[in-house]
């Protein structure tokens, strides 16, 4: 069905008469793995990586458990694009709606598959899916608006990969001397994590190819020699079918296209991906653009035939801002509230690099977002008892635009959690900050969960607030959440007053000695109380490295057990 949310009990009891529990139980593990040739260690699932692919049906109960057997590693997982309905301690961010999985400990999310789409999972854990931790999930529709045209279904995963882990390459970045806030440039590309991807390819068939960015930083453009792809969802959300000869991916985002083979075809065409490390590739000086790292792959048609080269003269990606959603549901409105953020590097109190939305840093706090919102009572919607992590608290029906303007020279794709929301403005570079008018808002505007915004420019996008929670809007280059560009919406908190969770995600605080009530700080007598909180962030990094010692179980009073709430 398209993708909308009329009411949460709609969606939850959608298809519910077929649905299924899609149960699975990972180990998550370190590997050895050369997906380019250089052997590096990487993180998999049950001793094996690449990770494995998750697939249910919309309407099925994903119930998935993970055990760390990492050994000096916390972990956790989010499941990129999934809306958590009435689930938002499943959402998976570490330090946000749950505290990280320490070794030797376990974690079970429960959520439902609501939406069909093509989405994937990560951690959500200190810079961790870099190093692999990542894998596709798709969501199977069974009332699919495009079915019978197409016969089969291709997976094409696209990702920068680096040489060095995570942890060595943001200590490198995260130092004083770093005075241009340079992130880490990766030392190749992967497609499908190195297994790469030849489609035997036949006239009168048509092929789905479900395009996903694992990167971590790069982008990637996408070419298909002599064929142009239709292009019928992004990121999880249907659109009214239309044509691009050539796409660029940004992190996180993905795309569903068709390719057909059609009565000329007679040979093997190449597709080229080529990942973009530039700043602004449309407008930047052409001496400075630089393509170091391509991939060819095959549609094949004559196996022992020859194998030419994709070239691409220049890059020229089709505006994802101009699809329209199949449903054509209309802009959200009347607008009740405006978001603006102004994106911008900055430098905390010790000098070290950051990212600012509003002059300010995101600081993880000691207690994680979700349980402040769940033990602070009526003080739960004063922004103040969450601490240094940029909230906003927003009411039940609000419909917000969230203005971003990135005062960047770079293209830099956001993403919000819980939402696919409406992408209402997105100019080109160079434009200049919103100035608060509406241009000419598409009536029918499309939506997705990752937008890349222009350099020097801004993008509009709106929400309408039915379903609680605290979710994350951040920048998906993954060491600019580390350097702190990162905002939290705290969605209908009086709904979230209460709540309890279930007792693994809580024994996992216990065991690490993290408090679990109270304000950011852990404050539960005043929680107005903000002597307690994180205000500058560690000037030494350790990210998801564990340290047994400084884990001691520690008694709460606040005893958790597992309730659910109704909006």
């Amino acid at each position: 069905m398209p993708r909308l949310i009329p009411t949460l009990t709609s969606l939850l009891l959608a298809s519910r008469a077929l649905a299924a529990t899609v149960s699975v139980n990972w180990d998550v593990t370190w590997v050895n793995a050369s997906p380019d040739g250089f052997e590096r260690p990487v993180i998999g699932i049950n001793g094996a990586w690449p990770c494995p692919t998750l697939e249910a049906y919309a309407g099925d109960t994903i119930e998935l458990t993970i055990n760390n057997k990492l050994g000096n590693q916390t972990t956790g997982l989010h499941f990129h694009g999934i809306d958590q309905i009435l689930t938002e301690d499943m959402d998976g961010p570490s330090g946000v709606t749950q505290c990280p999985v320490p070794p030797g400990s376990s974690i079970t999310y429960t959520f439902v598959a609501n939406a069909p789409g093509t989405y994937w999972y990560h951690s959500h854990n200190m810079g961790q899916y870099p190093d692999g931790l990542r894998g596709p999930l798709i969501v199977r529709d069974l009332v699919d608006p495009y079915a019978g045209k197409y016969d089969e279904e291709v997976i094409l995963t696209i990702s920068d990969w680096y040489h060095d882990q995570s942890l060595t390459l943001m200590q490198n970045m995260l130092q004083p001397s770093n005075t241009n806030f340079l992130p880490p440039f990766p030392d190749g590309i992967i497609v499908n994590e190195g297994r790469g991807l030849n489609v035997t390819f036949a006239v009168g068939k048509t092929y789905r190819f479900r395009i996903i960015s694992f990167s971590a930083f790069a982008s990637a453009f996408l070419h298909f020699d002599s064929h142009t792809m239709q292009v019928i969802m992004i990121d999880s959300s249907y659109i009214t079918q239309a044509q691009a000869y050539q796409l660029r991916v940004a992190p996180a985002q993905r795309y569903d296209v068709l390719i057909q083979g059609i009565s000329r075809d007679h040979r093997n065409y190449p597709f080229l991906v080529s990942l973009d490390i530039n700043r602004d590739f449309a407008n930047d000086p052409a001496s400075s653009i630089v393509w170091p790292h391509n991939y060819t792959g095959y549609l094949v048609m004559q196996p022992n035939g020859a194998y030419p080269q994709d070239v691409v003269a220049k890059w020229q990606p089709v505006n994802d801002a101009s699809f329209r959603p199949l449903d054509g549901i209309a802009a959200y409105g009347p607008v009740t509230d405006t978001i603006t953020l102004d994106f911008a590097f900055c430098k905390d109190a010790n000098g070290y690099p950051r990212a600012c939305f509003n002059d300010k840093t995101y600081i993880d706090q000691k207690v994680p977002t979700l349980y402040s919102a769940a033990t602070t009572g009526e003080n739960n919607t004063n922004p103040i008892v969450y601490g240094n992590v940029n909230p906003f608290v927003l009411k039940k029906g609000a419909v917000v635009n969230i203005a971003i303007n990135n005062l960047d020279a770079a293209i830099h794709p956001f993403h919000l959690h819980g939402h696919q929301f409406q992408v209402l403005d997105r100019p080109g570079s160079n434009t200049g900050t919103w100035s608060g008018r509406n241009r000419t808002f598409p009536a029918s505007p499309p939506r997705r969960d990752t937008v890349s915004i222009n350099a020097n420019s801004y993008a509009v996008i709106r929400i309408l607030v039915d379903n609680p929670g605290v979710f994350l809007l951040h920048c998906h280059i993954e060491w600019h959440v580390e350097m702190g560009l990162t905002a939290t919406l705290i969605q209908i908190p009086d709904v979230l007053r209460g709540a309890t969770f279930p007792d693994d995600h809580i024994n996992n605080c216990k065991l690490q000695n993290i408090p679990y009530a109270g304000n950011a700080g852990g404050n539960t007598q005043n929680v107005l109380d903000t002597s307690n909180y994180n205000t500058v962030p560690a000037t030494s990094y350790t990210g998801a490295m564990y340290t047994a010692a400084t884990a001691t179980p520690k008694a709460r009073r606040f005893r958790p057990r597992q309730i659910r709430h109704s909006v």
